[in-house]
């Protein structure tokens, strides 16, 4: 590892801030922060914390000595000023004369420090900074300190490693009994350059931000260095045993029916394939977390599949299933049996695993959200790297079962995550062909305010790139004519997300031309689209389904022309009459397993299908000024294509619906349903 520390970058953080008013030294701890923060070996998803000591001036512009400390929902890769709230030095210092402190307490006392009252939390671990009299401090979880501190003899071989240059402390807790263990470590050994904590993490310290900074590069250099001197190899690769799209569905499906619905992020690096394939990786996952600090984002160990061989077949998914109930009741175990020993008691958590590792296919992060289980997926790919480093070593050791679950458990952690409530269609994935204009762009976009995950399908790919950027979704190039491009559609979707929950098939055109004059080309083109199409993407989303078992929604966009035909539209609407058929037989035929199918009968809607050349053709053709023709309806209003996605939003939320036409024309009685 090398320093980063680049003098013109460093100027140009002092004279950015300086328009704002920051001073230079705080100028100086946002640049060596975001340092750290951005390599992710030392910093994963919102760890590790940098803290300064300088002076602001009070509300009557008197010098107050402060300390600007991480704030919480703050990252050190892009932190800004604000990321550093203030804290007056004087009340912190003064607790160190308590003997014990209540986390309670400890985060009051911290927030009526703070010189304004608006700023976010400052770090559980304030108290550590502010009783360490250097006056920049940085903390990481460095991957190559861990696997030299996780080890049975850490202690001796970080002293091996680095001498009498850092002090040594064995794992605490954060908080209040952390704050203390470092100050009197300090305390004893002031000249000491930094600290590591156990099972933990790394401390670094100096006067000035650059040798805070690069204190801590050479200190996980020189860990590197060892590590690499002396690595060996422990695993062994394990040749792919299945494809991730077909695997993901039915761990998908798995997580599910132990509490609520999880996207999945797949990863299959060499260094994962290796770890998943080791034949030690029974005790290599259950080991424990590379430091206590991951454990809210993973649990205390992954969920471990067996091998699925030559596929996903039934031998796999009741496998599966079994040792996902295991998990649970494991997890149920190792609540109950540490649960008992403190006071007041905690109320479990859901026992659903963050990762999956599967040997032959790779691992799985799970969460609520693609970025959730992406943020799960990386955390556990550094505990592979330290895992496979600490082994290369020696044999690889977490904290204590018990110091996990209070890890896991406190409350303090637990707020990193959040209680924000959950959006209607949360944790749901989406595919929306014909995704990239009208009403299909439309569908995305309102599918994504509720919540869900959004792919975005379209033979156009830079428009569905384009739509998909819009909702931070995925776009996928698919043509609905073609079986194998909707096939790799669907398999992209599910390598994207795990799997797949609401099919919006929208994708088609609009071929006109009186029925007894058109040519049998034309028809078999629109029926190509405006059928086959839709069973296409329905099929295949219906595979899909029925390996997560755990329903699914079918979506079709049938348009009135499938029951009200118009004059010289029969190319369109005899394959849209044939979908709506479609739609029906797929609710009869897989509604006993919780798929329901629906359709929206939409009219006179701006969009990909209805130009606005077309409008103008056919208002003339009427008689009608566009305003009248548009809004020649019940309610006398233009039908926009936002109101047509939301109708789809509405049949995707009506889990008790199927077989079912929603209109949404502002009142056509000659295409009324009912």
């Amino acid at each position: 590892m090398k320093s980063r520390w680049s003098d013109a970058e460093a100027r140009g953080f002092i004279d950015q801030y300086a328009q704002k008013g920051v001073a230079e030294d705080l100028a100086l701890r946002v640049y060596t922060s975001r340092l750290l923060g951005q390599d992710p070996t030392l910093v994963q998803h919102g760890g590790g914390n940098t803290s300064l000591k300088t002076t602001f001036a009070d509300s009557l512009g008197r010098p107050v000595a402060v300390l600007c400390v991480k704030g919480s929902g703050w990252d050190l890769g892009d932190i800004e000023p604000p990321g550093l709230p203030a804290c007056r030095m004087e009340p912190l210092l003064e607790l160190r004369r308590l003997n014990s402190l209540s986390d309670e307490a400890m985060v009051a006392a911290q927030r009526t420090s703070l010189m304004d009252p608006a700023a976010p939390n400052p770090s559980v671990e304030a108290l550590l900074h502010a009783w360490v009299s250097p006056r920049y401090v940085d903390h990481s979880h460095s991957n190559a300190i861990l696997a030299l501190a996780d080890q049975p003899d850490g202690e001796a071989r970080c002293r091996d490693v680095f001498g009498d240059r850092l002090s040594i402390a064995a794992y605490c807790m954060p908080g209040f009994a952390l704050a203390q263990l470092a100050a009197s470590t300090f305390d004893a050994r002031p000249q000491a350059e930094g600290k590591v904590l156990l099972k933990h993490g790394l401390f670094t310290w100096g006067e000035d931000a650059r040798s805070s900074y690069e204190r801590h590069v050479e200190f996980a250099d020189l860990a590197e260095r060892k590590l690499a001197a002396g690595r060996r190899t422990v695993v062994q690769v394990a040749k792919p045993a299945a494809a991730a799209a077909e695997i993901a569905p039915v761990v998908r499906g798995v997580l599910a029916r132990l509490g609520k619905g999880m996207v999945l992020d797949h990863r299959s690096t060499d260094e994962v394939m290796a770890f998943v394939g080791s034949s030690d990786l029974d005790r290599l996952a259950h080991a424990g977390p590379a430091t206590p600090d991951h454990v809210i984002r993973i649990k205390p160990w992954p969920l471990v599949l067996p091998n699925p061989g030559l596929g996903p077949g039934p031998g796999f998914a009741e496998a599966a299933e079994a040792a996902a109930q295991a998990y649970a009741e494991r997890y149920r175990g190792y609540f109950e049996r540490n649960n008992a020993r403190i006071e007041p008691k905690k109320t479990m958590l859901d026992v659903q695993p963050r990762v999956v590792l599967v040997p032959g296919v790779g691992l799985f992060g799970a969460g609520a959200s693609k970025k959730d289980a992406a943020i799960a997926a990386d955390i556990y790919e550094t505990n592979i790297e330290v895992i496979g480093a600490a082994e290369g070593l020696g044999r690889f050791e977490s904290i204590a079962e018990f110091d996990i679950f209070e890890m896991e458990y406190w409350s303090l952690e637990q707020a990193k995550l959040g209680k924000a409530k959950e959006k209607s269609l949360a944790r749901k994935v989406v595919a929306v062909t014909g995704g990239g204009s009208g009403i299909g762009a439309a569908a995305a976009r309102a599918f994504a305010a509720e919540g869900a995950e959004v792919a975005v399908l379209d033979r156009n790919l830079e428009a569905a790139e384009a739509v998909a950027r819009s909702v931070k979704g995925l776009a996928v190039a698919c043509d609905v004519t073609d079986d194998a491009s909707v096939a790799a559609a669907f398999d992209a979707v599910v390598e994207a997300y795990g799997g797949l929950d609401i099919l919006v098939s929208n994708a088609g055109y609009a071929p006109s031309g009186r029925i007894g004059e058109v040519s049998d080309q034309l028809l078999r083109e629109s029926f190509e689209v405006n059928f086959f199409g839709h069973q296409r993407a329905a099929r295949a989303a219906t595979a899909i389904f029925r390996k997560q078992k755990t329903g699914g929604a079918l979506l079709f966009n049938a348009s009135k022309q499938a029951l009200n035909p118009g004059p010289d539209f029969g190319p369109y609407g005899l394959p849209k009459a044939a979908t709506l058929a479609l739609m029906r037989q797929y609710a009869i035929d897989y509604g006993a397993e919780g798929i329901r199918a629906n359709a929206v009968n939409a009219d006179r809607i701006r969009s990909g299908l209805m130009t606005d050349e077309m409008i103008a053709a056919r208002s003339k053709a009427r008689g009608l000024s566009e305003a009248d023709y548009m809004g020649g309806n019940l309610l006398k209003q233009e039908v926009s294509a936002d109101d047509v996605a939301q109708a789809f939003v509405s049949l995707a939320l009506a889990s008790k619906t199927t077989a079912a036409v929603l209109t949404v024309d502002g009142g056509n009685i000659a295409a009324a349903v009912r």
